[in-house]
């Protein structure tokens, strides 16, 4: 059960193999059996999802059925979903009981998918190992004594150990590619405002965006086909026009040009990272693609305008947590603004007080034009290097991260140390674009991914290239020692 894909656990369903909730309750067991170990979910509720089968199993018997009804997702604990708690891995939200779906939570209640329960992330998405959660840290299901990389861990965590056949992420700096190249699976960042942010807790709202988590390219493709869509509830949304992601899966790549950043090979890079990277150039070489030497001169700057402006838009975006609407509320207080105090002393972890700091300052009269202003003109810098390179290649590949899995607690007491961790994603954010991490290779059984970069709205031409790279190979099909 755990080997199979999104399409054959559909085809499953409807040759009424297993039920749906058969098929929920073998996972939920999983869960129960195995996260106390990874603690990749914070929180389950059999019921509901249960409920939710018995549901998906009358669609199929009706023949109103699509790709996931029945099929159970992992949800990261970031969308508000109806009668379920949302905390986004923070003390500051850990009575809340969303009254509303996101609308990637209604997406998926549409086709009749089931919600497996809502995985664990660093707090407010701020992190990059997944050690920032107020519920703990997650593991890496290929070696417990490491980091399943983050925000997005504890979905990537729950798909490693076959938890789960899929799971959403967001991507706010490679919060979905990063921890896809830690655990060895698919992650795709769509390009920014084709997937809904309504309902999912904003974090930095021109730089977040919602995508896909799963063994292969082929089920990105499926669930992206639920995600993806315009919302007038949403107004970062773009109304493109609707695409099937499957449709093009198997067209040849022939002649594709594959762009080759030379500043992605720099200094930083892991040297047997670099050797695995390389030879998965060569495999697409040897499919008939040309490889491509561009260069994005601004990539070094990607680093300091991201935190620039990322933590000033969590300043403003967190805000609203004061204890005063909802959310934790400090126990003893004397006034008003000691309660403002206290909640948000007591009720934040450090990474997210230090990004809030952060963004106040670059805010504040008198450092707006020095910092922030700065900032987003750079922004702009690296967006154009992207319109040049494009100009030369159809897509860029290069490493999604500097290194495999780190150990625990390795780079917490360093932030600068963690923050380089996305040097190689937090581009793409700042540009808009998408960005996808395939498996490519294994250096002393821990996964490496290879990173492919699109132009906009190219997921498809993106989703293509990798499901290519994954026929002639099977890193993604590898699992870690003693899942099964």
């Amino acid at each position: 059960m755990i080997n199979l894909s999104l399409k054959s656990l559909n085809q499953g369903l409807v040759k009424k193999k297993f039920s749906s909730l058969e098929l929920t309750q073998f996972f939920l067991n999983r869960v129960e059996k195995h996260n106390s170990d990874i603690n990749a979910f914070i929180s389950i509720d059999a019921e509901k999802s249960l409920t939710q089968a018995k549901h998906a199993d009358a669609l199929i018997q009706s023949g109103q059925n699509s790709l996931l009804t029945g099929i159970p997702v992992a949800q990261k604990d970031i969308f508000c979903s109806a009668g379920w708690r949302t905390t986004c891995g923070s003390l500051m939200l850990d009575n809340f009981i969303s009254p509303y779906d996101a609308t990637v939570i209604q997406k998926f209640n549409e086709v009749g998918a089931v919600n497996l329960g809502k995985t664990n992330m660093d707090e407010f998405a701020m992190g990059s190992s997944n050690e920032t959660s107020y519920y703990g840290s997650v593991k890496n299901p290929w070696d417990l004594s490491l980091v399943p990389g983050g925000s997005s861990g504890g979905s990537a965590a729950a798909i490693a150990a076959r938890l789960a056949p899929a799971a959403t992420g967001t991507d706010t700096g490679g919060s979905i590619r990063q921890p896809a190249s830690l655990c060895g699976f698919t992650g795709l960042k769509p390009t920014y405002g084709l997937v809904s942010r309504f309902g999912m807790i904003a974090f930095a709202s021109s730089l977040d965006q919602a995508g896909p988590m799963a063994p292969s390219a082929e089920d990105c493709a499926a669930l992206l086909n639920v995600m993806a869509g315009y919302d007038e509830k949403d107004s970062t949304s773009i109304n493109h026009e609707k695409e099937d992601y499957l449709a093009n899966l198997d067209e040849p790549i022939k002649g594709l040009r594959i762009g080759v950043p030379k500043e992605f090979f720099e200094k930083g890079l892991d040297g047997s990272v670099q050797k695995v990277i390389e030879a998965a150039l060569m495999s697409y070489k040897k499919m008939g693609a040309e490889l491509v030497d561009i260069s994005l001169p601004n990539t070094h700057l990607a680093i300091p305008v991201y935190y620039v402006i990322a933590p000033a838009e969590a300043s403003s975006n967190l805000s609203r947590y004061d204890g005063v609407r909802y959310g934790y509320r400090a126990k003893e207080y004397d006034d008003l603004m000691e309660m403002y105090f206290k909640t948000r002393q007591e009720g934040f972890g450090e990474e997210v007080k230090r990004r809030i700091l952060i963004g106040t300052y670059v805010l504040s009269a008198g450092y707006y034009d020095a910092y922030y202003l700065k900032a987003q003109k750079i922004r702009k810098l690296i967006s154009d290097d992207f319109k040049k390179a494009f100009e030369k290649c159809d897509v860029i590949m290069g490493p999604s991260a500097p290194s495999v899995a780190f150990k625990a607690n390795e780079k917490k007491s360093d932030p600068l140390a963690m923050y380089l961790q996305d040097i190689y994603t937090i581009s793409t954010n700042l540009a808009g674009l998408p960005g996808m991490s395939i498996p490519a290779g294994m250096i002393e059984n821990l996964p490496v991914g290879l990173q492919l970069i699109g132009n906009y709205f190219k997921e498809s031409q993106m989703l293509n290239i990798a499901h290519a790279f994954q026929k002639e190979t099977d890193w993604h099909t590898r699992m870690p020692d003693g899942v099964s």
